[in-house]
């Protein structure tokens, strides 16, 4: 067997995160969430889409780029981590969780297909960073991998963690119409990491080429700027 592998991005994805605060921690979590893949100009072929509008959801196979990019400069995948719906102090096995601290850095979403636009993608649900590699796109075969009895481990214990999100009307309005929902979305999911619990704390997510400030206390996130 041969000792490693090269593999090429097919294309990347751009959507409204910048940075990985506030990304969800799954895809499909925030449905209202949009994005674009474009394919690379080897692969930019319409022949290779033929057949794809009949499905309306995708598996990515892609990268953790920044990841990756850590450990060419060093770092080192860890056989345990610390999810932080656990609160950032229980560890579990790499491969009991979905961390980016993989050995290969790869990551797995399931999007929804919202239209083909040429030879581009558009997609709904997604959990990327702007600008991730994608190695492989895939159809969601309902009846093989929708497995509605199966177990989810530790994971169930959070499934349906949520936040009530209060936001002016004058300040969500500071949001274009088409992308506010998506954002109430995100933050009803509490971007913040489990272990960080300060009510004074303000925090800044950048979201859609804005700055959304916020505090959160008593399960409610209180929304006190958008610029």
């Amino acid at each position: 067997m041969a000792d490693s592998y090269a593999i090429t991005p097919i294309a990347y994805i751009h959507t409204d995160f910048k940075e990985k605060f506030g990304i969800p921690r799954q895809s499909g979590l925030v449905p209202e969430l949009t994005a674009r893949i474009v394919f690379a100009p080897e692969y930019r072929d319409p022949n290779a889409l033929v057949g794809l509008e009949g499905f309306s959801h995708l598996w990515l196979i892609w990268q953790f780029s920044t990841v990756a990019a850590e450990y060419a400069a060093g770092k080192h995948w860890r056989p345990t981590v610390r999810p932080p719906r656990l609160g950032g102090n229980a560890r579990r096995g790499v491969f009991a969780t979905r961390s980016p601290y993989r050995p290969n850095a790869l990551g797995l979403s399931c999007v929804e297909l919202a239209g083909i636009d040429g030879c581009d993608l558009l997609v709904k649900g997604a959990d990327l960073l702007d600008g991730t590699p994608i190695f492989d796109i895939k159809p969601y075969l309902p009846y093989v991998d929708a497995h509605p009895e199966a177990r989810g481990g530790f994971a169930d214990a959070t499934a349906h963690y949520a936040l009530t999100v209060a936001c002016p009307p004058e300040l969500l309005d500071k949001m274009p119409k088409e992308k506010q929902a998506a954002l109430l979305g995100v933050l009803q999911n509490d971007p913040r990491p489990a272990y960080q619990n300060d009510e004074t704390r303000v925090y800044a997510l950048d979201f859609a080429g804005h700055t959304v400030r916020f505090t959160v206390a008593d399960k409610t996130l209180t929304v006190r700027e958008i610029l």
